[in-house]
């Protein structure tokens, strides 16, 4: 195999790993609590061939880390997604699809491209209807085994979704449906979109296409007890920039954020667009709404990292998004989406207790970064090294800073299905810089700036992923 090219997001905290390993028994350091049971799922780009034409991290081979929790002892285990295109390129020897252009695919693929079904599966992971899905926005859903990671192919729901499926579905913790949403349903960067919603057993019950105010990477949604919130924002998608070889996806600045409120047992005859300042947001910590009033905790950048504008300059620099709270009031007889920034620190990948999504709710927990470790990369400035505990109530912070790690995004986990909110345990893959190895690390939740309770040492690193799921032991 060929060396990695000269790439910041092929090398260090990024480089990816070559072979699949089986650890059955992590060496642990401290405590791992005997009652953290289950397995924490992490998804990420992972190329299993050195690229031949230009990389964007967005599109490298998907490849899921399980660690599985019993009894205080952790195991490890990596498998990359046998996609469609994975097995081509297997087949072939060497890397032979482009980055974030399909048609600059070799000619020969071209067709095998834009008819693909299954994509690179690397964004993100989840467990419902007793089935491992994995996500990434632009193809449907590729399903694995939970307990073996062997892969099973694309999933339709039964036969059901025909679109793509978003890689930040939501679950409603009081019914157990899952929501989800799709954008360029009927090609690439159309307007077209569409909204779906799956029961507990993982059938589909509600589907329903609509049109954006113009084509845009829609990357994450929100959804409250009453609303489905569908924010549109300028990352705009464009054939005819694709097609004259520009950026096809790029910063369209004067362009306004338009968020689209439609009515959770309502269509989209009801949906409002609501006009906002231009932003860009690629994670949302949760939403709630009372008494018509919306609000949701967003990452809020000013302007979006690794996008282009449409000259292909580079975006303005704004290195770190602020963790902001948009609210909508939906009595008012011009709803406007109002922006409050809610803390003066970088924050990016939020999670929440579960139990209470889509609900007015207290405690959050995100990355950030004290800014002592240099990035490496475009657009960036610093490692995301801490771990930020957040008071949405109060508006206060507990920080806890690895001094040569790198964090990935944490997972909440439930003390018991009857503790309170905020009661139990936060995870984090911590990539430690001076080793090259990485930890799974152990919180307890509510006292972050204490440090990990317990340290489950891998021997190799687990490069920097996007996103994680956890499957409760039993299920």
């Amino acid at each position: 195999m060929k060396p990695w090219p000269d790439n910041p997001f092929l090398q260090g905290y990024y480089e990816p790993l070559t072979a699949e390993c089986t650890a059955p028994d992590l060496v642990i350091e401290g405590e791992i609590p005997q009652d953290l049971n289950g397995t924490f799922y992490r998804n990420g780009p992972n190329p299993q061939l050195p690229p031949e034409n230009e990389y964007h991290f967005f599109t490298g081979d998907g490849m899921i880390h399980a660690f599985n929790f019993d009894d205080g002892r952790v195991s490890h285990m990596n498998r990359w997604a046998r996609t469609a295109r994975f097995k081509v390129e297997q087949e072939a020897g060497r890397s032979l699809f482009s980055g974030m252009n399909p048609l600059e695919t070799p000619p020969e693929f071209l067709d095998f491209v834009l008819t693909d079904k299954e994509g690179v599966a690397n964004t993100s992971v989840v467990y419902h209807g007793g089935k491992l899905l994995l996500l990434e926005e632009g193809h449907l859903p590729f399903r694995m085994d939970a307990d073996s990671l062997e892969s099973h192919g694309a999933w339709s729901f039964y036969g059901k979704l025909s679109t793509t499926m978003s890689a930040h579905p939501k679950i409603d913790p009081v019914n157990g449906d899952m929501l989800f949403h799709a954008y360029m349903t009927t090609g690439p960067f159309t307007d077209d979109m569409g909204i779906y919603r799956i029961n507990r057993d993982g059938h589909m019950v509600e589907s329903h296409a609509l049109k954006a105010p113009y084509s845009a990477m829609v990357h994450d949604f929100v959804v409250t007890e009453n609303y489905i919130i569908i924010p549109i924002m300028p990352i705009t998608g464009s054939m005819d920039r694709a097609m004259a070889g520009q950026p096809p996806m790029a910063w369209e600045p004067d362009l306004p954020t338009m968020v689209g409120v439609m009515p959770r047992e309502g269509t989209p005859d009801e949906i409002k667009w609501i006009e906002g300042d231009a932003c860009y947001v690629f994670h949302y910590m949760n939403g709630w709404d009372r008494d018509g009033v919306i609000n949701i905790e967003a990452c809020h950048f000013k302007s979006p990292p690794l996008f282009p504008m449409v000259d292909g300059t580079p975006t303005p620099p704004n290195i770190d998004p602020v963790l902001a709270r948009w609210t909508i009031d939906m009595k008012a007889d011009n709803p406007r989406v109002n922006m409050d920034f809610l803390t003066d620190h970088g924050a990016e990948f939020p999670v929440i207790d579960p139990r209470y999504a889509m609900r007015e709710y207290q405690h959050g927990w995100y990355t950030s970064t004290d800014k002592r470790i240099k990035a490496h990369i475009p657009d960036g400035d610093a490692v995301y090294n801490s771990i930020v505990h957040f008071d949405v109530k109060n508006q206060r912070s507990s920080t806890y800073a690895f001094p040569e790690g790198h964090v990935s995004e944490p997972m909440f986990v439930p003390r018991g299905p009857d503790a309170a909110e905020g009661e139990g345990y936060v995870l984090t893959c911590v990539y430690n810089l001076s080793t090259n190895t990485s930890d799974m690390c152990v919180f307890d939740a509510q006292s972050i700036a204490d440090g990990p309770m317990g340290r489950a040492k891998v021997s190799h690193r687990v490069p920097v992923c996007f996103h994680g799921t956890w499957r409760p032991a039993g299920y």
